[in-house]
């Protein structure tokens, strides 16, 4: 028999004691072991959770007990669980987590702690889908050339109903809290970040690369309004928050940002809180992975996974992937030497001359127009819509600030990329 123990019994962790339950039979059978969790960590003793476990309020019950054989990490966070697994570890327990944040920031001390004892963390990453197990193993005799996904389903949901019903950012963000897809402070989704830190997961995995969110370029939605998708929708483009991970020699970029994706890219279909990743290898070419990236059964069920792994074999497969470090080992590139092509929506006021000065800054900053519209904004004023051919990042910051300053100007210019 497997004893577990669960830290943070909340929404999730409420889930994996249920699933355990419910599905006994096909999970012994499968793992060759009944499987059972022996106590949960709360915060609030008092809150009714319907469950016919042990619960304590004291991570010391779970980590001092050893009968206990896979601690599943549930509580959030960055520094507290970190040191909560760091002991899991070294009592030779292993764990199970679902936390992008903690993994986002200590995820080589953690491989180095565990060594060969087992750590998994399939639902740190877009939830239900098993994109870990299939980057770590069922594609490792790729080179992987590009991960591209929709890792957060929240800021999916928005743009999706931004589009499809013409709803304002704020309205549809006021709707998404109300909904329990966002949070009550939702710069975490909306801001890109929790996109970042499963990004720089999948990162590590397929290319070594030990960044921090620090270190790589993070946007969100926050500034695109109806005119950004009018614009899109009029030269055959969705928006969509993406994570981008892409090898370009020795050097790999990785940044997330909204982007203007063409409609007949697969994952440009992708609408409402659904996840998908497209990973695309050297010798299998392009494969996507879609399904829901959040929720409790689905991230629950991912973890259940994970748990029934460590159950077969007693030990995970490299952690982050690697038995040893690849030859030739890869650098992230700077952020200001990215390539792409662009969009910006200029707000001015429309008077003569404005269409001549604004191109000359472009030709000043090498960056060639692809296509330019006029669009009535408020009472005097007018909003350019722009592309771009291929321009390097640093020559589209420094002219955004030189358009900025111009007297005609009214507001900061708007930029996204285009994939």
């Amino acid at each position: 028999m497997i004893k577990v123990g669960i830290i943070g019994v909340g929404t999730v962790g409420t889930s994996v004691v249920q699933i355990l339950k419910d599905n006994a039979d096909v999970i012994s059978a499968r793992a060759g072991v009944d499987i059972v969790v022996k106590s949960g960590v709360v915060k609030n003793l008092n809150k009714d959770r319907g469950l016919d476990i042990k619960l304590t309020d004291s991570v010391d019950d779970i980590l001092n007990d050893s009968e206990i054989d896979i601690v599943v990490e549930l509580m959030g966070g960055v520094e507290e669980p970190f040191e909560v697994v760091k002991r899991a570890l070294n009592s030779t327990k292993a764990v199970v987590t679902a936390n992008k944040a903690l993994l986002a920031y200590h995820r080589y001390e953690l491989q180095t702690i565990a060594k060969d004892i087992a750590f998994e963390y399939e639902a740190a990453v877009a939830g239900g889908i098993p994109i870990i197990t299939a980057l770590r193993d069922g594609l490792s005799a790729n080179h992987i050339e590009s991960i591209m996904g929709i890792m957060n389903g929240t800021c999916n949901y928005m743009m999706t109903k931004m589009t499809d019903e013409g709803v304002a950012y704020d309205d549809i963000l006021k709707e998404s809290q109300e909904l329990g897809y966002a949070e009550a402070d939702p710069t975490f989704d909306v801001g890109g970040f929790d996109t970042a830190h499963k990004l720089l997961i999948l990162a590590s995995i397929a290319y070594g690369i030990d960044a921090k969110p620090e270190d790589i370029l993070i946007e969100g939605i926050e500034s695109i309004t109806q005119e950004d998708i009018s614009f899109a929708k009029e030269f055959g483009y969705a928006i969509k928050l993406l994570g981008i991970a892409k090898k370009d020699s020795d050097e790999v970029e990785l940044r997330v940002h909204s982007c203007l994706i063409k409609k007949d890219e697969m994952i440009a279909k992708i609408d409402g809180v659904m996840n998908a990743i497209s990973v695309v290898g050297d010798k299998v070419g392009e494969t996507l992975y879609y399904g829901p990236g959040a929720g409790g059964d689905a991230t629950a069920s991912a973890v259940v996974a994970n748990i029934i792994d460590i159950a077969r074999s007693g030990k995970s497969t490299p952690m982050l992937g690697f038995d040893k470090p690849m030859e030739g080992k890869l650098t992230l590139k700077a952020t200001e030497n990215i390539e792409s092509k662009y969009y910006l929506r200029i707000n001015v006021s429309d008077r003569a001359g404005v269409l001549a000065r604004i191109t000359k800054v472009f030709e000043d900053n090498n960056i060639s127009v692809e296509t330019m519209l006029q669009r009535p904004a408020s009472s005097g004023s007018a909003n350019l819509l722009i592309s771009t051919h291929t321009a390097l990042e640093k020559d589209i910051q420094n002219m955004i600030k030189e358009i900025a300053i111009l007297d005609f100007v009214n507001s900061t210019p708007v930029m996204i990329r285009i994939i």
